[in-house]
Formats: C-alpha cells, sequence, structure tokens
C-alpha cells in the first residue's frame, strides 16, 4: 500500500504565545546573525551545493520511516548540511526548508515557525558544529578517517536528541505537558529516531568520502564541477521524490508524544491551506499528488536556497 508522509513539525497551539514569540525573536536574531556572517565569509563555490543540499533535504524530510511501537521518525538533516556547508551558510539552509514547509504545505504553525526554526535550525546546527569539530580534533595516529564517519553520526543524532529535549522544555514552559513527563518521553522516543538520523548521514558521508573526500572540511569547500553537482543533486532529489509516497503513515516523535500525554487536541487548525498534506491539489492519484508536491517543494527550496547564496556572494564581493 502506498503511503503518504505525515505531518512533523510543531503545530500551533502546543506553544503558549509568550514562549512562540520569544523564540520568533531568538531565530530571527539567529537568522540575521548568519546571513551577516555568511556575507562575510561566503565562498562563491558553495552556492550550487547550498540549492542542492536544501532540496535534498527537503524531499528527504518527507520520507518518514518507521522506528518502533508504531512511531515513525524522519531526517532533520542538520548535521548533514553542517558538516558540507558550516554553520552559517548551515543554518539558512535549515531555515529555508522549514520555512517553507510551513507557509506552503502547512507543516508547522505559523506562530510555532520560530520554534521549528530555532530547533531545528539553531540548535540542530549548533549541536551538529560543536560535536563533530570536538570529535575531529581526536586524530589518533593521524588517522582521521573513523572521526569522520564517527562525528557524523554522533553529531546527527545528538542534534536530534538535543532539539528534542528543546522541544520537550517549550511544552513544558507552555504548560502543555509537564517536564517530568514531557521531557524522558520525547527523550526516549527521540533517541531512536537519533540513531536512524544518524545512519542516514553516515551513509551519506561514506558516499562522499569515497567520492568527493573534499566536501567533508567543514567551511572550506574545494571547488566544484556544477554540472556534477546539479546532475547528482537532481538525481538525489528526484530519487527522494519518487520514494517519498512509500513514507511510514505512523506519527512521528512528537505527534507519538502528544497523543500519549494527552494534548494532541490542542494542536489548531492552519489559517490557510496551499498544499496541505504534502498533496499537490486537485489530482485524484494520490501517489503522483505526493511526487509533485516533492519535486515542487525541492525546488522553491533550491531556488530559494540559491537566491541566498547569490546574493550573500554580492554582499561579499
Amino acid at each position: 500500500m502506498l503511503l503518504s508522509p505525515v505531518q512533523m513539525h510543531i503545530p500551533d497551539g502546543f506553544l503558549s504565545i509568550t514562549v512562540s514569540l520569544v523564540l520568533w525573536l531568538l531565530s530571527a536574531l539567529s537568522v540575521a546573525y548568519a546571513l551577516r556572517r555568511a556575507g562575510q565569509d561566503f565562498d562563491e563555490r558553495q552556492a550550487p551545493l547550498m540549492g542542492v543540499l536544501a532540496a535534498a533535504i527537503f524531499a528527504g524530510q518527507m520520507l518518514n520511516f518507521a522506528v518502533a511501537g508504531g512511531t515513525s521518525g524522519h531526517l532533520m538533516g542538520a548535521a548533514l548540511a553542517t558538516i558540507l556547508l558550516g554553520p552559517w551558510a548551515a543554518l539558512l539552509v535549515m531555515t529555508t526548508v522549514v520555512g517553507v514547509q510551513a507557509l506552503i504545505f502547512q507543516d508547522g504553525g505559523l506562530l510555532a515557525l520560530g520554534a521549528n526554526i530555532f530547533n531545528m535550525g539553531v540548535v540542530g546546527v549548533a549541536v551538529s558544529y560543536m560535536v563533530y569539530t570536538s570529535v575531529q580534533r581526536l586524530k589518533f595516529g593521524g588517522d582521521a578517517r573513523w572521526t569522520v564517519f564517527a562525528g557524523g553520526f554522533l553529531a546527527a543524532w545528538c542534534s536530534i536528541e538535543l532539539s528534542a529535549l528543546g522541544v520537550a522544555l517549550q511544552l513544558a514552559l507552555s504548560g502543555t505537558a509537564p517536564a517530568n513527563l514531557a521531557i524522558p518521553a520525547m527523550a526516549l522516543i527521540h533517541a531512536l529516531i537519533g540513531i536512524g538520523e544518524g545512519l542516514i548521514t553516515l551513509g551519506a558521508l561514506a558516499f562522499l568520502y569515497a567520492s568527493r573526500r573534499d566536501l567533508l572540511h567543514i567551511g572550506a569547500p574545494a571547488p566544484l564541477r556544477g554540472r556534477l553537482v546539479w546532475g547528482f543533486g537532481l538525481l538525489l532529489t528526484l530519487a527522494l521524490a519518487f520514494v517519498s509516497q512509500y513514507a511510514s503513515t505512523h506519527p512521528d516523535g512528537l505527534e507519538w508524544v502528544a497523543e500519549q500525554q494527552g494534548f494532541l487536541n490542542k494542536a489548531q487548525n492552519p489559517l490557510y491551506t496551499l498544499i496541505p498534506d504534502y498533496l499537490l491539489p486537485g489530482l485524484q492519484n494520490e501517489t503522483l499528488a505526493t511526487i509533485l508536491a516533492a519535486l515542487l517543494g525541492s525546488l522553491i527550496v533550491a531556488g530559494v536556497a540559491f537566491g541566498l547564496a547569490y546574493s550573500r556572494r554580492k554582499r561579499s564581493a
């Protein structure tokens, strides 16, 4: 049976207005600083990689995978983006992906958008950067190969776990769920989801280590062959868009916790709908509607990310 991806991000209603506004402010300040730093440190060779990576992460996030006990998880991608692009460009990529998901696909609330950017972008990227660079310093015997893979897996797992703990704390501060229940529940289920994130990241790093090892140096991308990058990115995005139809319909970690803790009914409907549930409207064939929605979303985030990269390039020049 073909399955459609489920909603993944915090909807409006889970967080209080005060918590949501504070996280909006923190996210806005973080993104503004990332734009400034990206303008100062930008390497124009990152531009095609930013667009391709944003598209691949968007398509990859649509593919929920079953975890345990009727729960699912999905790729977040913060660790992979950080390793390939550095923290500032990675934050811009994650902001682009999460923003498009909320504004066009109604995945995550508008009031909660600041929280989703903060958790997956700011926290996810910061944790990934700290963990990966820390492991990279442990080069015993001059052999750095194991640090790439161990660092990538740990960065991915920690980014999921710390982001989930951040959500649990936000739920507790909002009065949605008590901390002594929300924190253990979110930590446990996302510890399992983090393993999936780590394995996906590990696979991507193994492929890059074998084919483009030069890309695995944070903040120092080597010259890229534009056609090769765009060609590989297009094939990867097409493949992920096609298999998105097989995504698990089990509730994701946050939805599962909301069901268990009895606050799922607090979720509010979106103010408007454009392409809800990642199904392109007007099509009777759900499989085709899902694939086309994935392709459209990937194209949009790639365009936005490349536009940001190009604007940073002009600013840097």
